[in-house]
């Protein structure tokens, strides 16, 4: 049985208010959503809080590689409330929380509970299942943010001023204190490369490149003040530049490629826009082996990118990780070590501590999304993720057919992490800023496509009652 609770903040308007001519049907009542703003600040207070946890290190300690195992007690009490909040406000609005599940990305469930069911065989136990709660956390938090406050643009209309905040902050930051905000390192990649607020270069420019990405959506959309447009994606390109991470720089630019495609190619070209993202898709797998050289003719197929990237082909020496990364994968190929459980740092207990041994330095991870997953969880993550990126496209372009406008953002986003995550971990990365937006986002199209549905059904009753 349907609850009543899905239906609320859907008002019916009828339209003409005069009778019809003789011989002629009225006209069916108009639908349309309103805003239920109760409490909605506070589960917007509740992304904030999360975004900026996962991005500034606690007390500005940059030396702090992961605050999961090194956390304070007060930063454990603050995730621990973010959870107990979401929980609480997803009991209160639990008949459209139940419909709002049944929408999600069905792997992102998957996920978790094989996450969660790994720490059973994880070589590191307690790491599995704080990470595991850290990525619940994301679930939840983000489900509760699409139930209560919602309307069709919520999503970008917090996100994005949260993160031209932090981008703001982030040059400020560089301003009044150099030595803590830009890498001090001799290295040519890291020397003058801006970091600001968030704990690395390539963090920095992550956050930036989405920053850029809305609001150049904001633009195309038409949703604002050109001024606010043009002031905040200067700002977001800034930090961008200055982050000196050239993978950011190269996902956001294919992103926002893909964002101008969608949203100003011609009226004849969009019925093809469901094969034109195919097509970004296979590119996207066709670099990721090329990356991994598990095609034949990978120099060929990899020029292009190390030339926009200035980057050689061992990629910065990621080629290195790789090589022991799927090393240690062939010990457990189906089922891997147990989610979260390599990274636990350079300890000599902990098999990622060869790194230490053969390369002098430790990455903290494996410097590639597809390979981190399947690190963790074997094949059968692997097949997970498969999964998950499969339906995120079909219901983004679910959502396009819909609302043009808002599935081409879904579409930029997660574009941007396909690029990103060819060199960076991200996927399914409880510590990962990145992913815990794209975890909203995932959520945030799955509320979209309900109020579709919503109203269809709310249109078809109305057309029926006499």
């Amino acid at each position: 049985m349907r609850s009543r609770s899905a239906f609320r903040g859907l008002r019916a308007r009828t339209a003409p208010v005069d009778a019809p001519p003789a011989g002629r049907r009225a006209a069916a009542p108009t639908l349309r959503l309103v805003a239920d703003d109760r409490m909605g600040w506070l589960t917007a207070l509740l992304v904030g809080v999360l975004v900026i946890y996962l991005t500034v290190p606690e007390g500005f300690d940059y030396t702090v590689k992961d605050d999961i195992a090194t956390g304070s007690a007060a930063t454990k009490m603050v995730w621990i409330g973010m959870l107990v909040l979401s929980l609480a406000v997803l009991a209160w609005r639990a008949g459209l929380a139940w419909l709002l599940a049944s929408r999600i990305n069905r792997f992102v469930f998957v996920f978790l509970l094989l996450a969660a069911v790994s720490v059973l065989w994880s070589i590191a136990p307690p790491f599995t299942l704080k990470r595991v709660v850290r990525l619940l956390t994301f679930l939840l938090a983000g489900m509760a943010f699409a139930v209560v406050g919602w309307h069709e643009r919520r999503f970008q209309n917090v996100v994005r001023p949260l993160l031209t905040l932090l981008m703001a902050g982030s040059l400020l930051f560089g301003l009044l204190d150099p030595e803590l905000a830009i890498e001090q390192s001799a290295q040519s990649e890291l020397m003058g490369a801006w970091h600001g607020l968030a704990m690395q270069k390539n963090s920095l420019g992550a956050l930036a490149g989405m920053g850029a990405l809305f609001w150049l959506h904001a633009w195309l959309a038409g949703s604002g003040a050109r001024w606010r447009e043009l002031a905040g994606g200067a700002l977001c390109v800034t930090c961008l530049v200055l982050s000196r991470s050239s993978t950011s720089l190269m996902a956001t630019v294919f992103a926002a490629l893909l964002l101008l495609l969608l949203l100003r190619s011609s009226a004849n070209l969009r019925p093809y826009m469901p094969y034109l993202v195919t097509l970004f898709a296979a590119l996207i797998v066709i670099y990721s082996l090329a990356v991994l050289h598990l095609v034949p003719g990978s120099d060929l197929v990899l020029s292009p990118i190390t030339a926009l990237t200035g980057k050689d082909q061992s990629f910065s020496g990621r080629t290195a990780i790789w090589e022991i990364i799927n090393a240690h994968i062939a010990e457990r190929p189906l089922l891997g070590t147990g989610y979260g459980a390599y990274w636990i740092g350079p300890v000599p207990y902990s098999p990622s501590y060869t790194f230490v041994t053969h390369l002098n330095f430790y990455p903290t991870q494996s410097h590639n999304g597809y390979l981190e997953v399947v690190n963790d969880l074997g094949v059968a993550g692997g097949l997970c993720l498969l999964g998950f990126l499969v339906i995120y496209v079909r219901q983004s372009l679910e959502l396009f057919r819909a609302d043009m406008a808002q599935g081409a953002l879904f579409l930029a986003l997660f574009f941007q992490q396909l690029v990103a995550n060819l060199s960076e971990a991200r996927w399914f990365l409880s510590t990962s800023v990145d992913f815990a937006i794209m975890v909203l986002a995932c959520v945030a199209l799955a509320r979209a496509l309900l109020n579709v549905r919503l109203l269809e059904l709310a249109g078809s009753a109305a057309i029926r009652s006499p």
